[in-house]
């Protein structure tokens, strides 16, 4: 029997390594990785995976990447709390659509979409969300074009599985705890409004678990959408003072009333847009509200249809996180 060949976009980012990561280990896979530029720490070397690079807003390139694969997980993105449109739309929509171009004209049986839960966004405590929850305005262009890129995979006639991870942590993560770290040590981290909001981390193997069951579905499991997280949200600003703790840096000891930080972050915004030449300010009114809201999902979907399990918990990927971290910078 040949080997599945399998195309996965976003291979050199954090997900998209592990992905592949994952997949290179079963048997009777090959893998087509593609990303923008190679990142070494992310490479998987198996004789399994080759890499080839392009951009995905390329016809061409998307034509040539989707030839011969049977099926594609697409976790590509330009994923940020700020930016024009334009960056948006090019980097998350037009490759979803150029892929599923390809992917109809080649015969592509199985298409796997990396979308987000940031279009449920409101300036509230939101717990529970299911996945039929009426979707509000867009809180920014990311969470814009991601709703468009899943108007395109809903609407195709490829067999699709649609998933909606949130908070991605552990090994590889350069975006999330990073960041936290980055404004420890600069003397920037403060804890935003009460301390007690409850938000869904998702470590990032339960993800790659995710979407080799969206590879594998069948029945009334394809042509759906699925949240993606632990089912158990946790207390954030005491899990980052933990995560601080195991790396022995000082505990967060300073807080700024959610209506403050709130005002500042709109001012930044306004004055980014109208002086700073539209570059991302240190605090966005997203990136505030996630930091200070409750926010989590329901996984039962994900549980009965899919047959999601979340087998690592939060705390032993914040471990994982913390000791690549270490490793990595010692």
């Amino acid at each position: 029997m040949d080997a599945r060949r399998i195309l996965v976009t976003g291979a050199t980012g954090f997900l998209g390594s592990r992905t592949v990561e994952h997949l290179a280990k079963m048997e009777g896979v090959c893998v087509v990785a593609t990303g923008r530029t190679m990142k070494p720490h992310n490479e998987v070397k198996a004789s399994n995976v080759t890499y080839s690079l392009g951009d995905l807003a390329d016809a061409e390139v998307v034509d040539r990447l989707v030839k011969g694969v049977d099926a594609i997980v697409h976790a590509a993105a330009l994923s940020s709390p700020w930016g024009r449109k334009d960056a948006f739309w090019n980097a998350n929509v037009e490759p979803t659509r150029l892929l599923l171009e390809a992917a109809a004209r080649h015969g592509v049986k199985r298409f796997v979409f990396v979308s987000t839960p940031s279009m449920y966004f409101e300036m509230k405590p939101q717990l529970g969300i299911t996945e039929d929850h009426p979707l509000p305005r867009p809180i920014n262009q990311y969470a814009a074009s991601k709703r468009e890129a899943e108007r395109l995979v809903t609407s195709s006639k490829i067999p699709h599985v649609v998933l909606r991870p949130r908070a991605l942590i552990g090994r590889g993560d350069t975006v999330i705890l990073p960041r936290v770290l980055r404004a420890h040590a600069e003397g920037r981290l403060r804890q935003m409004g009460s301390g007690k909001n409850k938000v869904d981390m998702t470590p990032v193997a339960n993800v790659v678990d995710a979407i080799v069951l969206g590879l594998n579905a069948e029945g009334e499991a394809l042509n759906q959408v699925y949240n993606i997280s632990n089912g158990e949200p946790v207390a954030l600003w005491p899990m980052l003072n933990g995560v601080l703790k195991k790396l022995s840096l000082a505990p967060i000891s300073k807080s700024v009333p959610l209506p403050v930080v709130l005002a500042v972050a709109r001012a930044m915004e306004w004055h980014a847009r109208l002086f700073n030449g539209h570059r991302e300010p240190a605090l966005t009114v997203y990136g505030v509200g996630t930091l200070a809201m409750d926010f989590s999902m329901d996984i039962t979907k994900a549980r009965e249809r899919l047959g999601y399990v979340p087998r690592q918990s939060v705390e032993e990927a914040l471990d994982e996180f913390v000791a690549w971290h270490v490793n990595r910078n010692t």
